[in-house]
């Protein structure tokens, strides 16, 4: 019997989830993420794929956010054909992502071009083109809740509500190879209970190992009763600065729950006094594929979207599509609550906007989700007095607010409680998480239910057919 998993990505870090699933001649790919961070971080992204992408049978895709799909137009360009299963809305929105992950590569590649030419270097090409994404995006297929199937010899897969983003999934499946079966769980990214628009995640009760996130696993968040009052709190207080409030926010997911939440208590906050400007091209995308899939809502964020699909319950959303609208809103010097992306500030819009409002002290920005070693977002959490953009330093004299209670990831007694419905205590492998979340999530499990838990590393192999 061979049957194993191999881990090449979010082994020890948060970002480029990739775990290769061996079921005896079969071999297909869990996840195939974008390495997130710094410029080394990001670098090894151009490393070849320690295996032959040629040689994959499928790929499932748990959830569209880049750190999980976005080296899918990579794998493809470098010889992948197979399927790759994931849900219908996770398919729609990597449409959108991909993409736009394209251009930015693209962009990316010209940037770095100019700077090598002047130093007579030879030209990059680009880690992969809006074509490539195109190219990718016909290998998909969409796939629904609940609906078990066998996708390969020897392997069903069925797909469970992970209620982290839209169209997130908890991946089940079933191996058979030699007259031996095991059940595989893989996590995904798992989103929060009670948390708006989206359903909590699904209980699974029956596996033989689960590889599981661990991105909050060392801390807590605040009750969304606290970042309801601390939102409110942030949002009346910039009131008597009147400058502006800066808004890094994923383009799928966090905008959506932004603009949600902006329409569910806009009397309550007193957000007529503002204009709010959604400038991120992909979030308005994004928001159009949230608009058709309402069926995934919970009920009260379902009915409210029903009601309102373009947001009239927020007379001053202002959409920002082009380029030269972005660019207007540098010459804005208050009054304005700017959402755009990157979420970590890595790119997009967002670096512009902190280049003309980071180092006012009537300014705001508000830090709405996880922020990765490395970026500049991450360095704006941790207290740094300048960050550097294109090259420059901009000093940081705003204020900074961590708006923990948002996170689209489970905290560590979410994760623990997940863990706690299955049967027998599986054995656990713990995957994207920097080194302190997965060391004290380990313990806890541990601890509590003595659950057999090791630390996923770097070309790792975990033996299926073996226990613990």
């Amino acid at each position: 019997m061979t049957m194993n998993v191999q881990f090449f990505g979010a082994a020890g870090e948060v970002t480029g989830s990739c775990h290769l699933v061996t079921v005896g001649s079969q071999r297909f790919l869990l996840d195939c993420g974008l390495i997130q961070g710094g410029h080394l971080d990001e670098a090894r992204n151009r490393e070849p794929f320690p295996f032959d992408p040629a040689s994959l049978d499928a790929v499932v895709l748990s959830h569209a956010h880049i750190d999980h799909s976005g080296r899918l137009p990579l794998l493809v360009k470098s010889g992948f054909s197979g399927p790759i299963y994931t849900h219908r809305a996770c398919r729609d929105l990597c449409h959108v992502m991909l993409k736009d992950a394209g251009f930015l590569s693209e962009k990316d590649a010209e940037w770095e071009n100019r700077k090598r030419e002047r130093k007579g270097l030879p030209p990059i090409d680009p880690l992969f083109t809006v074509e490539d994404a195109k190219v990718a995006m016909r290998q998909f297929k969409g796939l629904v809740y609940g609906d078990k199937q066998e996708i390969l010899p020897g392997v069903t897969l069925r797909l469970a509500d992970a209620g982290h983003i839209l169209g997130s999934s908890i991946v089940e499946l079933w191996l058979a190879d030699g007259g031996e079966s095991r059940k595989l769980v893989f996590s995904g990214d798992l989103g929060r209970s009670g948390m708006p628009v989206l359903e909590d995640p699904a209980i699974i009760q029956d596996a033989d190992r689960v590889i599981m996130e661990s991105t909050y696993g060392d801390r807590l968040h605040r009750s969304w009763d606290d970042t309801h009052r601390e939102i409110h709190k942030v949002l009346n207080d910039a009131t008597g600065g009147r400058g502006n409030i800066l808004v890094p926010a994923f383009a799928v997911g966090r905008t959506q729950e932004i603009l949600y939440l902006f329409a569910k208590y806009f009397d309550e906050w007193d957000l007529g006094q503002w204009h709010i400007f959604l400038d991120s091209p992909m979030a308005i995308e994004a928001t159009r594929v949230f608009t058709e899939n309402t069926d995934l809502f919970d009920a009260e964020a379902a009915e409210l979207w029903r009601q309102n699909k373009t947001h009239p319950l927020l007379p001053n959303l202002h959409i920002s599509r082009t380029a030269k609208q972005s660019m207007a809103l540098n010459n804005i010097r208050k009054g304005a609550i700017i959402i755009a992306g990157s979420g970590m500030c890595t790119g997009g819009r967002i670096k512009h906007h902190l280049k003309h409002n980071v180092w006012r002290r009537e300014c705001q920005v508000l830090i709405t989700g996880f922020q990765a070693r490395g970026t500049p977002g991450r360095a704006l959490v941790d207290g740094a007095d300048h960050i550097r953009l294109w090259g420059e330093e901009i000093r940081v004299a705003a204020k900074i607010h961590t708006i923990g209670g948002l996170s689209a990831h489970a905290d560590q007694t979410a994760l623990k409680n997940w863990y706690a419905s299955f049967k027998g205590r599986p054995p656990v492998t713990l995957v994207h998480g920097e080194e302190r979340s997965i060391t004290e999530l380990a313990h806890c499990l541990r601890k509590e239910f003595s659950a057999p838990v090791h630390a996923a590393r770097p070309g790792e192999v975990v033996d299926l057919g073996k226990p613990g």
